[in-house]
């Protein structure tokens, strides 16, 4: 029997930094993690079948995109011709370059891996079943549980990875579908089915609420749609979705309104099912410990710590939103709080990304929660149209909204959508984390031309200020 000080169940970036993390404070560390459908990289979902590779092909289907529509008004004249073989090619590049840093990282600091599939079997040991079916024992004085999640299935609609798919299928389409329904207005329906749109599918998608993306500031939701819309993407809100038929060369998908009346029906060649995630607490053996997850397979902690004493439990697994950086800021709070350190997380500033055209980013409070408190608050707007580098750019679609306390004036939100501001929502995090004042944004010098003046000019539009609109 193997002996750590901490045995790290998942490999993905719960996991992978909680064991960099553990290295480098010098823990004995072990991270047991049996790959995604089998295989031997490191990185989880987000790595492997998640997060890089829809940024890899939401790149890709943009610059398509663009060399379609805005290269001419550049001056630039071409005739762009989609190899879909080498975009896929490109993109298992990218991400095998990725899991390999990581096999590098665990070299670096010292941290064992072990492959196969761990499942708690009392305090302190985990056993591990590997590729080859030999069983291992582990024993630790803690163990960290940081399995991730899954794509939550929908009765009624069975994903094959043929004709129906979920996120992982929707990154290995073999061909650019004619017609490609997504089901759910969520975050990652709509970046892969953005990424179709931009290769020349018809996009259409089917949300039960009556709106698109919740979670998101409404006013910026609302912005956010027309410009799908625009782009060609169709929508049929407050729609409930009640079965899915393949065939050889399709699917027909069978819906009705959530308020009522007379079912439709779709025609399509692929489906897209992507109506949220689930986490992956099934197996780990937590009945052993005497752990039992929710009724939805959440895992309750108290500052990572789960009841049983000695479990830990990070990223998809616990409450909270399912984002890789959550999972990370949590992974080093959790070892630190191991290693007799002060581990801490701000959970009311973990940012937001829509990685779509435009991208959409926000970090605090919306301005529905702030009226659901009651708290009295100022907002301050500014519209990429008046943004010099957006204008030159000829990316002007989009504004940045500030939220800040109306007494204090301390920031209490910030909601971004526009060029690349996935790149830029991190400045208003740093200043939520210090608490600062809308005026200390708005007064503090930003380079000329950048997009990140807008980030400044809505800070000034709090107090009404604003100098360039």
């Amino acid at each position: 029997m193997a002996q750590y000080d901490v045995i790290i169940i998942g490999g993905g970036p719960g996991g992978y930094n909680a064991a960099i993390r553990a290295g480098q404070l010098g823990l004995k560390v072990v991270c047991v993690d049996k790959g995604i459908d089998g295989g031997d990289t490191l990185g989880g979902t987000c790595l492997n079948v998640g997060c890089m590779p829809s940024k890899a092909l939401l790149h890709a289907s943009e610059m398509f995109a663009a060399a379609n529509t805005e290269f001419a008004t550049l001056g630039i004249e071409v005739t762009p011709k989609l190899n879909l073989p080498q975009m896929m090619k490109q993109k298992a590049d990218s991400v095998g370059a990725l899991t390999k840093g990581i096999e590098f990282l665990f070299k670096k600091n010292k941290v064992d891996r072990v492959r196969g599939a761990g499942k708690i079997v009392g305090p302190g040991k985990v056993e591990v079943t590997g590729p080859d079916g030999a069983v291992t024992t582990l024993d630790a004085k803690d163990i960290v549980i940081a399995t991730g999640s899954l794509p939550s299935g929908l009765p009624g609609v069975e994903v094959d990875q043929k004709r129906i798919v979920d996120s992982t299928g929707a990154l290995t389409l073999p061909e650019v579908p004619g017609h490609l329904v997504v089901i759910g207005a969520g975050i990652i329906g709509l970046e892969l089915g953005s990424v179709w749109r931009r290769l020349g599918a018809k996009v259409t998608v089917v949300e039960f609420l009556d709106r698109i993306t919740p979670g998101m500031d409404a006013e910026m939701a609302k912005t956010f749609q027309r410009a799908l819309t625009k782009q060609g993407m169709e929508f049929k809100l407050g729609s409930k979705v009640t079965g899915a038929k393949t065939s050889k060369t399709g699917v027909t998908l069978t819906y009705e309104p959530v308020a009522g009346g007379a079912a439709e029906t779709l025609q399509a060649d692929y489906v897209l099912l992507a109506i949220g995630r689930k986490p992956f607490t099934d197996g780990l053996g937590l009945e052993s410990v005497g752990i039992t997850p929710d009724k939805r397979g959440f895992i309750e902690t108290d500052h990572w710590k789960t009841s049983a004493p000695g479990v830990w439990a990070i990223g998809d697994v616990t409450h909270g939103p399912m984002l890789a950086h959550k999972a990370e800021e949590e992974s080093v709070a959790c070892i630190e709080t191991i290693a007799g350190k002060a581990g801490h997380v701000n959970y009311g500033i973990i940012p937001s990304v829509v990685y779509t055209s435009p991208e959409v980013a926000w970090v605090g409070k919306t301005e529905e929660e702030l009226k659901a408190e009651g708290r009295a608050y100022k907002a301050g707007k500014f519209p990429f149209t008046a943004n010099s580098r957006a204008k030159i750019n000829h990316e002007t679609e989009g504004f940045v909204k500030v939220l800040a306390d109306a007494t204090t004036d301390e920031i209490l939100g910030a909601h971004l959508i526009g060029p690349q501001v996935s790149e830029m929502v991190g400045e208003y995090a740093v200043a939520m984390e210090f608490r600062a004042a809308s005026e200390d944004v708005a007064r503090t010098c930003h380079p000329h031309p950048t997009r990140s003046e807008a980030l400044r000019q809505a800070a000034m539009g709090v107090e009404g200020w604003t100098m360039q609109a």
